[in-house]
């Protein structure tokens, strides 16, 4: 009989011992669930700040605000205060909503140069409003490039040169933008079926960080096709290829032709 009441303590600690654990689970359950969405405080532009602008200056101006993100969206090195950045300017163009990041400012003089990468090279090129995805590519964006080239030639072995139907394919699949300069207009003429047309256009140089292989093919894609850039997000999946012809878009059209 004596052994029963051993039995029952026994059994009473098994159960404390599974509920401690069965707590201790859930809880760890919860922990993970709401891991990186407590909110933390950063420092973020409300207006856009240009480059060589002085912090106070735009600090005074109203430019800077201190809001709420979840902790996984916070950006590395992401500011809470302008203290450590006081007496510095802008270097890059920093846009409403934007996190403030103490790697955009430096002293008057930085404000004047790129930010190149040590293991590139800057390198530019001109392209129209339509060709830089409507000007919503800015320093700091990630663009791969394509290059279409009209009436490309291929010599034959006896020399004579061969026209080939045109051809569109990536050049670039992912470059990271470190410069936009300033936007001029400039004439474009366009034949049509009664003349020709010219409309002003709007042109920006891009700079580009690039390797030296990367800035050869750019150049040369440059100088013998036309250039268009492609936004890219984080997520954004890019890769070489044999590009598209008009076959490709028209296989109907081409595969009955003589």
């Amino acid at each position: 009989m004596a052994r029963r009441p051993v039995l029952l303590i026994v059994a009473v600690l098994i159960a404390l011992v599974g509920t401690s654990l069965i707590v201790l689970y859930v809880q760890g359950i919860d922990s993970r669930a709401t891991a990186g969405q407590e909110l933390v405080e950063v420092l973020t532009a409300t207006d856009t700040i240009d480059p060589g602008e002085e912090v106070s200056v735009a600090q005074e101006a109203g430019k800077f605000e201190k809001t709420e993100v979840r902790r996984e969206d916070l950006v590395e090195g992401a500011l809470t205060s302008t203290s450590s950045i006081a007496d510095l300017v802008a270097i890059n163009t920093i846009y409403p909503g934007e996190q403030v990041l103490a790697k955009k400012f430096g002293n008057l003089g930085a404000a004047e140069n790129l930010i190149i990468p040590d293991d590139k090279m800057a390198v530019s090129v001109e392209l129209t409003d339509f060709e830089r995805v409507a000007g919503f590519v800015n320093p700091g964006a990630e663009v791969a490039v394509f290059a279409t080239a009209l009436s490309p030639v291929r010599l034959t072995p006896d020399g004579k040169e061969v026209k080939l139907g045109s051809v569109t394919r990536i050049v670039l699949p992912r470059s990271p933008v470190i410069g936009v300069g300033t936007t001029s207009v400039t004439s474009r003429t366009t034949k049509t079926e009664e003349g020709e047309e010219t409309a002003q256009v709007a042109q920006t140089i891009l700079t580009l960080a690039v390797t030296q292989e990367e800035a050869e093919k750019l150049i040369q894609a440059d100088r013998g096709a036309d250039l268009t850039f492609a936004l890219l997000t984080g997520d954004t999946k890019t890769e070489d290829g044999p590009g598209a012809t008009p076959g490709d878009i028209f296989p109907e059209t081409f595969r009955n032709l003589p």
